[in-house]
């Protein structure tokens, strides 16, 4: 292992992923979290042996290699789940991903048919700009089925206007399939979204018991987790970063190193450079924004409330975004059977009253609320405890884009230092995306040169070049000549030439081989064809009959052909986008 650290700041999924690929490539991970435990928003709560998630974390990822390292570190731990979520509206309960007959149901008749239509209206004249999240769902699902399913929620998490969030972000989170794509998942099947939506892992005791043992596993490698150490300075000169200086129990200690690995916000990291940066990289940071988390577990004396994991709640008449049923995740997660802990998760800013009430206020309000959806009782909660994540969520604002922009080019300037992860990148990944990040981080350091934030952001990172067991490159190369667009002209012109050339050669052979060629079959031929006989001259006549038909008949054919095609295509790629956001709420 090599004497020089690489020094990785932050123990989330990101960092401690980048610490482990560092282990594995003969270098040495020294790991900075200024907390006093790894996972960062991923980790688990512990509250009188209650274990609660931040957020509920699903571990399923299409990048293989994640998931050989997710079972490699948990093994048996890693259990499966079969999956149950509800939306909760208008006093209903909504099978979610939403199923049509269901919601038509619930919804009425009248509601229904206004959604149908709405539908119908988006994918025959959809909006020709797609700037805002507003305009990008409903060009998907219709205006109606936006203000009723989507805006209330979405609404909730980010705490804007949905006309004011971008596109972009809908557009990073959920993947819109390629025609390539859609082709394959028709004729080899698409199981991996399927079990996405039927079922994932989950770690017995929680998302935590994964970074835990990733921490156990690089210190026993000869790594270094450094807990309760605060980054205070990151200094560098010369378009290099040359070391960090950190606060550690009171004392101040300066780490220098080669090489850099930075998964805080990069707002963060930018207050943290000396010498400052620019003026309008300073300003750029401070106009990004992060959208704050609580989440307020209740413990209710109840062996079972309800059967899902989760339920999102798209009510205006209550604060709380989502309710988490951490019993349902893993019965490890509550210490005894006959009670249920429930995560009552609210999003807001660290500005905002409700961020600012107390403890105490906020259990009392979680209590209210929950028996308002009739979920639970208020004398049966016996206990509560808050958790507060104040950067939860990278906010996808008017202006987001430009001012990330302005920081990463200054960030280009450094060139031993890599941000990673949703917060070390401002971009909302899952726990996959932030760990391939970190992957990717210790590959460049050692000579590769990958773009990190291209991951999550070309379409088909996840399949891996692979789809049902063929090399990419020869599946579409495949699916390119079988669904190609047929070529009207060429086709009737060939079919023409062969109709003509059958008649002629027919006509020729006959009226030189039989004695009498005006006896034949062929000479019937005259009736459909004028002035056609069977001799020399009348071969050439019927030649240039056959051709005319013939061509007409394979301009059509090619033509209903390229028709047909185009119509099943395109029912074929909605019907695929329609896959891509069936678990829209869950990328939220």
């Amino acid at each position: 292992m090599s004497d020089e650290p690489v020094v990785i700041i932050g123990a989330g999924p990101a960092g401690l992923a980048a610490a482990w690929e560092c282990i594995g490539r003969q270098l040495r991970p020294v790991v900075l979290e200024g907390s006093g435990m790894v996972g960062g928003i991923a980790r688990t709560e512990s509250y009188n042996d209650y274990l609660f998630d931040i957020g509920g974390h699903r571990f399923f990822s299409k990048i293989e290699r994640v998931n050989r390292l997710w079972q490699e570190m948990l093994g048996p731990d890693l259990l499966r789940v079969p999956r149950l979520s509800r939306i909760y509206y208008q006093g209903k309960f909504f099978r979610y991903p939403l199923e049509c007959v269901d919601a038509l149901v619930k919804l009425g008749l009248l509601e229904s048919l206004l959604i149908v239509v709405s539908y119908g209206r988006a994918q025959v004249r959809p909006s020709a700009v797609e700037e805002t999240f507003e305009q990008w769902v409903s060009n998907r699902f219709g205006r109606r089925l936006y203000l009723t399913f989507f805006k209330t929620y979405t609404e909730k998490v980010w705490g804007i206007p949905c006309d004011e969030i971008r596109a972009d972000w809908a557009a990073q989170r959920i993947k819109g399939l390629s025609l390539m794509v859609a082709l394959a998942n028709a004729l080899f099947g698409n199981a991996r979204s399927k079990s996405l939506i039927d079922a994932f892992d989950y770690p017995a005791r929680g998302p935590g018991m994964m970074w835990q043992r990733f921490q156990e596993e690089i210190v026993a490698h000869g790594g270094t987790v450094r807990l309760q150490s605060e980054v205070i300075r990151v200094e560098h000169g010369k378009g290099l970063v040359s070391g960090v200086v950190l606060q550690e129990g009171g004392c101040l200690q300066t780490i220098a190193a080669d090489h850099f690995i930075s998964s805080v916000p990069i707002t963060r990291l930018v207050q943290l450079l000396e010498p400052p940066p620019p003026a309008e990289v300073v300003v750029a940071a401070r106009a990004l924004s992060y959208r704050a988390f609580l989440i307020v577990g209740l413990i209710v004396k109840q062996a079972d409330l309800f059967p899902d994991q989760w339920i999102y709640v798209h009510s205006p008449d209550v604060r709380v975004g989502r309710i988490q049923n951490f019993k349902n995740w893993s019965a490890a997660m509550v210490p005894d059977a006959y009670t249920t802990s429930i995560g009552m998760e609210y999003f807001c800013n660290t500005d905002d009253e409700l961020w600012r009430m107390t403890d105490a206020e906020l259990i009392a309000l979680a209590t209210a609320e929950l028996a308002a959806l009739g979920l639970a009782v208020p004398t049966d909660v016996t206990d509560g405890v808050v958790i507060r994540q104040p950067a939860a969520y990278p906010v996808y604002d008017r202006d987001y884009g430009q001012n990330l922009k302005t920081i990463k080019d200054y960030l280009t300037i450094f060139k031993n230092l890599q941000t990673i992860g949703r917060n070390g990148m401002h971009r909302y990944n899952n726990m996959d995306h932030s760990m391939q990040t970190g992957i990717m981080a210790v590959e460049n350091i050692r000579g590769a040169a990958h773009d990190l934030w291209a991951v999550n952001d070309e379409e088909e990172y996840l399949e891996e070049g692979k789809a049902a067991g063929i090399g990419r490159s020869v599946l579409e190369s495949i699916l390119v000549q079988s669904f190609a667009r047929m070529d009207k002209v060429a086709m009737a012109t060939a079919i023409g030439s062969v109709c003509g050339l059958l008649v002629l050669a027919a006509t020729l052979w006959i009226s030189s081989r039989d004695p009498n060629p005006a006896a034949s079959h062929l000479r019937l031929l005259a009736q459909y064809c004028i002035g056609y006989t069977v001799t020399v001259q009348g071969a050439f006549v019927g030649f240039a009959y056959f051709f005319f038909w013939g061509f007409l008949a394979g301009w059509l054919f090619a033509y209903l052909r390229n028709f047909f095609l185009a119509v099943y295509l395109f029912h074929l790629k909605k019907k695929s986008a329609l896959l891509t956001v069936k678990d829209f709420f869950d990328h939220l």
